[in-house]
């Protein structure tokens, strides 16, 4: 069996050499042709799920709805203790100093995450903001997001946490965070589609055991993981229904 795997397009840039890495690793450990194919944009990516030429997928929240529900892909895994959650920040020169101090008609700016600016827009209800009364953009990546606060191009920025957190002392000391969403069981995971459901077990045995493994250990560093659980059908149903009722 060869296999295709994919990671969600907002994986950061450092952790490509650390994917191929961890891709090697499983061909190696399931005994499989497993090619790695990454994606420039998430339309990109969702054109490959729809055409079926996705097999295992590190899938944001967002799209791992519509993977499970539409395509039936089956949970694999999750890294240990990596839930999504979203910081929206301000300027440090801003006179906002709470999200309630934001008004109608604010720029907003993200990188297009979907579940990280679904998350932040949750955030802004307090101010009665929506879609539909603030202006939106799109950066490339969450540093250009950080610099639109800073020049003044944009009000409002939305971050993922971790990216919020893994920003320069000297960038963070620009900003002021307003608000941390605390939802805790949103999370990206690893998906396998219905043809490769039989890999499932034996792929989270592996992945949960690479934490005890010293040179297993490296690759998950290098994607930014102390670790794999096992998530279960439950857990990922239970996700996407929260994302329903959060959105509703």
């Amino acid at each position: 069996m060869k296999l295709t795997l994919t990671v969600s397009p907002d994986f950061s840039p450092e952790k490509l050499a650390g994917w191929h890495i961890f891709n090697t690793w499983l061909q190696r450990k399931l005994d499989v042709d497993c090619h790695l194919e990454m994606f420039g944009s998430f339309a990109e990516q969702r054109a490959a799920i729809a055409a079926d030429k996705i097999d295992l997928i590190y899938a944001n929240p967002y799209d791992a709805a519509m993977l499970v529900r539409e395509k039936g892909f089956v949970a694999v895994s999750h890294p240990m203790g990596l839930p999504d959650e979203a910081v929206v920040a301000v300027a440090a020169s801003s006179t906002s100093h709470s999200v309630e101090d934001l008004k109608p008609g604010v720029k907003v700016a993200s990188s297009g995450d979907p579940d990280v600016s679904m998350m932040g827009m949750i955030l802004l209800e307090p101010a009665d903001l929506n879609a539909g009364n603030v202006t939106t953009e799109t950066c490339d990546s969450y540093v250009l997001v950080a610099k639109q606060l800073m020049t003044g191009t944009a009000d409002v920025g939305i971050f993922p946490a971790r990216a919020y957190d893994g920003l320069s002392s000297m960038v963070r000391a620009s900003l002021r965070p307003l608000v941390r969403s605390e939802i805790s069981v949103i999370r990206h995971m690893l998906l396998a589609c219905p043809n490769a459901a039989a890999l499932v077990t034996p792929l989270q045995a592996a992945l949960t055991e690479m934490a005890t493994n010293e040179k297993d250990v490296a690759i998950l560093r290098d994607l930014g993981f102390a670790g794999w659980e096992a998530s279960s059908q439950e857990d990922v149903e239970f996700m996407i229904d929260l994302m329903n009722t959060l959105t509703s």
